[in-house]
């Protein structure tokens, strides 16, 4: 079988790492989340067998990243102008479904990112996870609830 050149994969596959970064990290992280995904491939790619599967490889990548992104978020202060008294309320949501999927439990949202927008079937979701292909396909199945009960009904003025 003959290997793909590196730069074939990130053009074949670039897109749908981008959005899978962006419903697991958020727009704010994703392009960093994606170019790690891609600097840990591209180092790997030469050792990755022939009859891999280089999607779900590389979903697999970006989800030790985003996991990386989303532990170094909550380690970095957050600037505020000033300090409240009392904790405030989470801001409305804004109808867009990138803020949509944020809310979503992270078990959900990566049901829904990884199979969804990266096409990977429960099986694979369950190995990049944890847990059974049962498990990832109610994660999806109760994400896709979620966000049919919220998005819609809130995005619909846009």
């Amino acid at each position: 079988m003959i290997v793909k050149p590196f730069e074939q994969i990130v053009t074949e596959h670039g897109p749908m790492v981008l959005r899978v970064c962006r419903a697991v990290v958020g727009p704010a992280d994703a392009e960093d989340a994606w170019s790690e995904t891609f600097l840990s491939a591209l180092k790997a790619y030469p050792e990755l067998p022939a009859d891999a599967n280089v999607q779900a490889w590389l979903v697999t990548i970006a989800h030790r990243k985003a996991v990386d992104v989303t532990r170094d978020r909550a380690r970095r202060p957050l600037p505020v102008g000033e300090v409240p008294d009392r904790p405030g309320r989470a801001e409305p949501f804004t109808g867009d479904v990138w803020d949509a999927l944020a809310r979503l439990p992270d078990k959900q949202r990566l049901a829904v990112a990884y199979h969804y927008l990266a096409g990977l079937p429960y099986r694979e979701i369950a190995e990049i996870t944890g847990g059974t292909a049962d498990a990832a396909r109610r994660a999806a199945a109760d994400g896709v609830k979620a966000l049919r009960a919220t998005y819609p009904l809130e995005g619909a003025h846009a």
